[in-house]
């Protein structure tokens, strides 16, 4: 999934029910992690190739909840929402464009979410890791779209602490890259594909945690 564009994307999910061990939790259930990153490190980036200059840039305001059991990775549930004014790029011109009426027009439509439907593949190459393929509801735009983007889930019992000190818990970590249309989402439909791609490439690394109970 090659995530470089748009404005959020939020993932809403069941609840956790978990047993804490000292560095973590034993999985007898699904758990929720949350996406909303206190170090702000996680991002989705994109890339909009061009005839004459190619878009670049990275989305930041990242939220959203994630269930998963590892016992059984087809049950994961979530939604993911972007900020879509924290898209940013290097130009301040070519951002304030990506954010005006003709591109994701942030002001009426402030978030890019991708919803989870459905968990058609799941298998575990190693330990902790698990290669899903995620059936979900991507909103970009006002406009709703099904896609199946391919998402690495890596579980990392007992390391919050590594990351938020003197905070006991899990870490769930999502690598995913794809690509979205922008015309299925009425962007800048009147542009051919010769002058500016029709494809948005989007890479996603996004972490999530879940405190120890």
């Amino acid at each position: 999934m090659n995530l470089y564009h748009s404005g959020k994307l939020h993932i809403l999910l069941g609840g956790a029910l978990c047993v804490p061990l000292l560095c973590g939790r034993t999985f007898a259930a699904a758990v929720s992690f949350d996406f909303k990153d206190p170090k702000s490190v996680n991002t989705i980036a994109f890339i909009l190739d061009s005839t004459l200059e190619p878009i670049l840039g990275v989305a930041s305001g990242i939220s959203g909840t994630v269930s998963f059991d590892p016992e059984n990775p087809k049950a994961a549930t979530g939604r993911i929402v972007v900020e879509a004014k924290s898209l940013h790029t290097e130009n301040k011109g070519m951002k304030d464009t990506l954010h005006g009426a003709d591109w994701l027009d942030v002001e009426k439509y402030p978030t890019v979410e991708f919803a989870f439907k459905k968990v058609t593949e799941a298998g575990s190459p190693e330990k902790d890791v698990y290669e899903l393929t995620v059936v979900g509801d991507l909103t970009c735009r006002g406009v709703t779209k099904e896609i199946a983007v391919p998402v690495k889930a890596t579980l990392l019992p007992g390391k919050l602490g590594e990351r938020n000190r003197n905070v006991k818990g899990d870490l769930l970590v999502l690598r995913s890259n794809f690509v979205m249309k922008r015309t299925d989402f009425g962007i800048k439909p009147d542009v051919p594909a010769q002058t500016v791609a029709n494809d948005i490439e989007l890479r996603v690394s996004i972490v999530g945690s879940a405190p120890a109970k």
